[in-house]
């Protein structure tokens, strides 16, 4: 039996960067080795790609990169390659063919559209959604603005760009105005909770909206919602098929950076809802990944008050896959081990038509 080539890239220069190495440990350690052969490509914060041949416990201690058999390695965007071009001791190329791309790229330059077009270009399969879906999912203003002309509920916003903090008391006062306290100010393109704050007054919007665009030059401005925090795994092309849910109950005062990967936030599957709460909750989260057209697999990621009032929040085409995060254990509840997951989304990355 021939062994699928797998390349899992990892790392990226993103302020997500310690959440991929997590992320890809993770995967390949559940990668079956009678199925395929990993090729692990790692990118350093400086975007510096390098093959790494080494243990895969050196990624997620960041210690990957020092390691004395890593050599540079780039992913051919010349579509009769279909592979890596390994870069030698003497400067010259060799290629290393693969069947498939499983990009472990968290947040900008890897699940925003832009590694995805690089392999699109190249012609290799890979697993997750394309690019278009991949930059409008990432982009929360974009992902509101075309939701929201769908008939999808979601939270009251507002949106704040670079140039309008010349007159910062202004755009205060003006989303004040428009949206109630508290009020969350997020970077439209990052993940992982990432530049994220809750803001009761002024001085903390004011404060909020320049630690997001500190990640971003684009600001999304929420209003608040009391309810419970509720998340859906999907995964499939044409044919969708949503997970249990899970909800979260956040260690922090809402569930930032540090509630997600370093705290005692806890997480309950299935989720505290009624059965018809729930399916509602799965059937929006499908028409939603269905409207975004995505493929391969995401993460929706909701709001659901006391009196049952459903918000979609976000969806993340490449949610985390270390081992407390929701996706896999959401798909493990409902019935797929982790290994079986991977091997399903492998398998969608090489076929468009389910």
């Amino acid at each position: 039996m021939n062994k699928m080539k797998i390349a899992v890239l990892f790392g990226g220069v993103s302020s997500e960067y310690e959440v991929s190495l997590n992320s890809a440990f993770y995967i390949i350690s559940n990668l079956s080795r009678e199925k395929f052969e990993v090729i692990p490509i790692g990118i350093t914060k400086s975007g510096h790609w390098l093959y790494y041949p080494g243990p895969v416990e050196k990624i997620p201690t960041d210690e990957w990169k020092d390691d004395l058999d890593c050599c540079p390695a780039i992913i051919s965007p010349d579509a009769t390659h279909g592979g890596i071009l390994k870069v030698m001791e003497n400067f010259e190329f060799a290629l290393l063919k693969i069947d498939c791309v499983f990009p472990v790229l968290h947040g900008a330059n890897g699940e925003d559209g832009r590694m995805q077009g690089l392999l699109e270009m190249a012609n290799i399969p890979y697993v997750g959604c394309g690019v278009l879906s991949s930059a409008a999912c990432m982009d929360k203003v974009y992902t509101r603005t075309l939701l929201d002309y769908a008939g999808i509920k979601g939270t009251k916003w507002d949106v704040v760009k670079k140039s309008d903090i010349k007159d910062m008391d202004a755009c205060c006062k003006r989303i004040a105005q428009k949206l109630s306290f508290p009020i969350f100010t997020k970077p439209a393109n990052a993940g992982s909770s990432v530049g994220i704050s809750k803001c009761s007054n002024i001085e903390e919007l004011h404060n909020g909206i320049l630690t997001a665009l500190a990640h971003d030059s684009k600001v999304l401005c929420e209003e608040g919602i009391v309810g419970k925090e509720v998340e859906c795994a999907i995964i499939g092309n044409d044919n969708p098929k949503a997970s249990v849910l899970g909800q979260i109950i956040p260690h922090n005062d809402f569930y930032d950076y540090d509630a997600k990967y370093e705290s005692d936030s806890k997480l309950i599957i299935p989720a505290q809802l009624s059965d018809d709460v729930s399916n509602k909750v799965r059937e929006i989260a499908v028409r939603a990944y269905n409207i975004m057209s995505c493929r391969g697999l995401s993460r929706v990621d909701f709001f659901v008050t006391d009196d049952d009032e459903i918000y979609l929040n976000e969806i993340n085409t490449l949610p985390g896959f270390t081992s407390i995060s929701m996706y896999a254990k959401l798909w493990e509840k409902s019935g797929i081990e982790c290994g079986k997951l991977l091997e399903n989304l492998i398998e969608l990355a090489m076929k468009t038509d389910e």
